[in-house]
C-alpha cells in the first residue's frame, strides 16, 4: 500500500463512528467488557446465560447480522474474555453493565433477547433504567419469578436443593457440568456442541459463576415485571430441566404486553437445538 493509499485509509478508519467502538467497553468501576458488533441496521442486544459468554448466541447473531439487523453481545464480567472484578454480581450491578453498554455503542430502538440469567438482566435493566433505548425484549428460557419457593411463591425450586447444587458445583464443577449436561440439549445433539459448551462454561470464573448463580435463584423480580413497558416475547421449551417452563408462563401474569412461544420438547440449551426456529423468531419479533 503507498502512503497515500495507507492516509487515505487511516482518514476513513477515523472518521468511521464504528471504528471508534472496536474497544473493550469500560463499566462504572473499571471493569473491561469484551463484546461483539457485527452487522448493520435494526439493532439487537444479546445478553448470555449464566456461566457462558457471548460465543453462546453466535447460531443467532451471524444469521442475523446478515440480514439486515446489527446483532450486538458482551460477555458478562467474569465470564469469556470480560475481566473478572471479583465482585459486583448483584443484579443490579450486572444491569448497570447492560446499561453501560447500551449508553457506550449509542443503541436505540434495541430490541434486547436474554438467554435464563440474561433474561433477569434485562428485566432489571428496564425496572432500573427505563426503555427509552429499548424497542422490545425477548426472555428466552427466563427464570424471572423466584426460583426458589417462597411463602407467595409455593411454585418454587426447594431452597435446600439449591444450595446442594451450588454446594456441588463449588466442589468440582467439571463434574457438575459433565452430570447436568444431558438434560441441556438433545439426544441428537453432537458431541462438538456438547464440548463447546462445556469449554464455555469452565472459562468463567468461579467466583463470577458462583455468586451469579446464588444472586440469580433469590431474586425476585415480579416487581420489575410490572413496570416493564415494551412488548416481550417469551420463549421456552416444554422439556427445559434448568428452569422448567412453569417459570416461563408464571412470568406472563406480570407483564402488561407479552406473548408466549413454547418449543414443544426443547431443552434449556435450544440456543444451539433448536437454533434455526430460534433465530428466524427473534427476527420476525424484532422487525414487527
Amino acid at each position: 500500500m503507498t502512503a497515500q493509499a495507507n492516509l487515505k485509509a487511516v482518514t476513513a478508519h477515523a472518521g468511521d463512528p464504528r471504528a471508534k467502538q472496536k474497544i473493550d467497553i469500560m463499566t462504572r468501576d473499571g471493569v473491561r467488557l469484551h463484546y461483539k458488533d457485527w452487522g448493520n441496521g435494526a439493532p439487537i442486544l444479546f445478553v448470555h446465560a449464566w456461566s457462558m459468554s457471548s460465543d453462546f448466541w453466535e447460531y443467532q447473531m451471524y444469521p442475523l447480522s446478515t440480514q439486515g439487523f446489527r446483532c450486538v453481545a458482551y460477555d458478562r464480567r467474569g465470564n469469556g474474555r470480560s475481566e473478572d472484578s471479583g465482585e459486583g454480581y448483584d443484579l443490579d450491578n450486572l444491569a448497570d453493565d447492560l446499561a453501560i453498554v447500551i449508553d457506550r455503542l449509542d443503541l436505540r430502538g434495541v430490541t434486547l433477547v436474554g438467554h435464563s440469567l440474561g433474561a433477569s438482566e434485562i428485566v432489571r435493566y428496564l425496572a432500573r433504567h427505563g426503555s427509552a433505548r429499548v424497542k422490545s425484549a425477548v426472555l428466552v428460557a427466563g427464570g424471572t419469578p423466584p426460583l426458589v419457593k417462597l411463602d407467595d411463591n409455593p411454585d418454587g425450586i426447594d431452597p435446600a436443593f439449591v444450595a446442594a447444587a451450588r454446594g456441588a458445583y463449588l466442589a468440582n464443577r467439571a463434574k457438575w457440568l459433565d452430570d447436568n449436561a444431558p438434560p441441556f440439549f438433545m439426544p441428537d445433539t453432537s458431541q462438538g456442541i456438547k464440548d463447546w459448551t462445556r469449554a464455555m462454561m469452565m472459562q468463567s470464573s468461579l467466583r463470577a459463576a458462583a455468586e451469579t448463580q446464588r444472586n440469580f435463584a433469590g431474586a425476585d423480580l415480579r416487581p420489575d415485571l410490572q413496570k416493564v413497558d415494551i412488548p416481550v416475547m417469551i420463549i421456552h421449551g416444554t422439556a427445559d430441566a434448568s428452569i422448567p417452563i412453569a417459570f416461563g408462563r408464571r412470568t406472563t401474569k406480570f407483564l402488561r404486553d407479552w406473548r408466549m412461544i413454547e418449543y414443544e420438547g426443547a431443552p434449556h440449551g435450544l440456543l444451539v437445538t433448536h437454533a434455526e426456529r430460534l433465530t428466524k423468531d427473534i427476527a420476525e419479533f424484532a422487525v414487527g
